[in-house]
């Protein structure tokens, strides 16, 4: 069971970011390459875990949600003079941020935790501990 956490926690990141793209993209949907192209980056990182690359893609998925929470969560929604475009400075606005950057907690905090295990298994060809600690 402790060997689907990581995946389903990507998941819960990606969904975070398609709400706040429903809610604040108009005309946009699941086909669009705001959302379609990072569902198929956490599709792809999701694979990699039952891959024997399970270290490598962990640290990817950390990665991946420190960039949307960081970036996608939190910077994007400050009116920045180095972003290419002025947020929207409303209480929904906010909110759907605030979601998007909440969704990337159980990634980033998930990873971390996984990575810190000493007895995780590293791939998915792995019956037992690994004698490295990596």
């Amino acid at each position: 069971m402790r060997d689907l956490v990581v995946p389903a926690v990507a998941g819960i990141g990606w969904a975070g970011m398609f709400a706040h793209n429903l809610a604040e993209l108009p005309g946009h949907g699941f086909l669009s390459p705001e959302s379609l192209i990072p569902f198929l980056i956490t599709a792809l990182l999701v694979a990699g875990w039952f891959a024997p690359i399970r270290r490598g893609t962990t640290i990817a998925m950390l990665v991946w949600g420190l960039l949307h929470f960081v970036g996608g969560g939190v910077l994007s929604v400050l009116p920045l003079p180095f972003l290419p475009f002025a947020p929207e400075q409303t209480v929904s606005h906010y909110l759907f941020h605030g979601i998007y950057a909440l969704a990337q907690l159980p990634l980033i905090f998930g990873a971390l935790a996984w990575l810190r295990l000493p007895d995780r298994v590293d791939s998915a060809s792995t019956a037992g501990p690994t004698e490295t600690g990596y």
